[in-house]
């Protein structure tokens, strides 16, 4: 049976991949977004027309498009009714930004979130919420070493027990951590049925990534491009990875099986890889080494995450299928189809 999804921040990368995954099941799909370029400002490409790819591939493909702000609860509500499923993947993604304008990241991520959530709850529907491993904090660089050398032998993973908020925090650690109690508190005082997914570090076409926000995407568009890729730190890095559509597949069995709480939704060991390793990746697809900067370390980086994905596949039924080699051979075929957008 059909049903009508509402996803906000549907025209961002993620977003637009949700609004695809369920348009190609028969659904009715409402793409709800503000369309601001925040987090494109300093990619050094097209920040308008990148911004826009999305929104008429959306169009394209018969999804509903909404310019709506989630800060807007009176028009939040207007259109998530009739809905029978709510994903909520608007937010502002990058740390630095959250530095600079501390008042926009609480306000986007914070009462965003909060909105969404009173929405699901008026109208009683599922909703599913995006967070981040970020909400562990980064108390874990301190113990880098012993994460290496675990790695070396059998790989250190995180679940959803380990503390959050540890080490050197930003706003943006704050606002989303905010975000993943507020919704633990309304499944718990509502009987809500929601899941926040803290993800690890998403990837795929039509991502627009840059410095601060989605690494793989960046270094693989400035590969392309002919950039240096700039690395913050020694490049050794560990992070399991996930392709777009494995979380897409997420959310849609967190519908089908309707088990509230918090998600780790990783690549897990399966694709955890460091930044050289990606650079690697993207030699092999190239046939060409790319070049590589190194830059100082910066506030608030956390150096190592690889989560335990084991509470996903018992309570969801899910894990990802995609792996790196694959999925960024996918996000290079598309960036190079559509190069004169990152040249521009």
């Amino acid at each position: 049976m059909s049903k009508k999804v509402l996803v906000t921040g549907g025209c961002g990368f993620l977003g637009s991949h949700v609004c695809e995954y369920y348009i190609k099941q028969g659904d009715t799909v409402i793409a709800y977004d503000n369309m601001t370029k925040h987090e494109l400002t300093r990619t050094g490409f097209a920040a308008d027309e990148a911004r826009v790819h999305n929104w008429n591939f959306l169009k394209k493909i018969g999804v509903k498009l909404v310019t709506a702000d989630v800060r807007d609860f009176a028009v939040l509500m207007k259109h998530a009714k009739g809905c029978d499923y709510i994903i909520h993947t608007a937010a502002q993604p990058a740390m630095t930004i959250s530095w600079e304008d501390p008042r926009l990241d609480a306000e986007t991520n914070v009462m965003g979130t909060f909105n969404v959530l009173e929405a699901a709850r008026a109208l009683k529907v599922p909703v599913a919420l995006c967070a981040t491993i970020h909400v562990y904090g980064n108390e874990i660089n301190k113990t880098l070493k012993e994460k290496r050398d675990r790695y070396t032998r059998k790989p250190a993973t995180i679940d959803e027990g380990h503390p959050t908020l540890g080490g050197v925090l930003t706003p943006l650690h704050a606002s989303k951590a905010a975000g993943d109690i507020y919704t633990k508190a309304y499944i718990d005082t509502y009987k809500l049925e929601a899941a926040s997914f803290r993800l690890t570090g998403i990837y795929g076409t039509r991502q627009f990534g840059g410095e601060d926000h989605g690494w793989v995407a960046n270094f693989a568009i400035r590969s392309a491009v002919g950039w240096p890729c700039v690395m913050y730190g020694t490049g050794k890095q560990v992070r399991d990875i996930i392709y777009a559509t494995d979380v897409c597949r997420a959310f849609n069995a967190f519908y089908k099986t309707r088990k509230p709480g918090i998600y780790n939704i990783g690549g897990g060991l399966k694709t955890a890889i460091s930044l050289l390793d990606c650079i690697d990746i993207l030699g092999e697809i190239l046939g060409k080494r790319p070049e590589v900067k190194f830059e100082a370390d910066r506030h608030g980086d956390l150096r190592y995450f690889i989560c335990d994905i084991t509470k996903a596949k018992k309570q969801l039924g899910w894990e990802p299928q995609v792996m790196p080699r694959e999925g960024i051979g996918r996000l290079m075929d598309w960036i190079q189809k559509n190069i004169t957008v990152f040249k521009g």
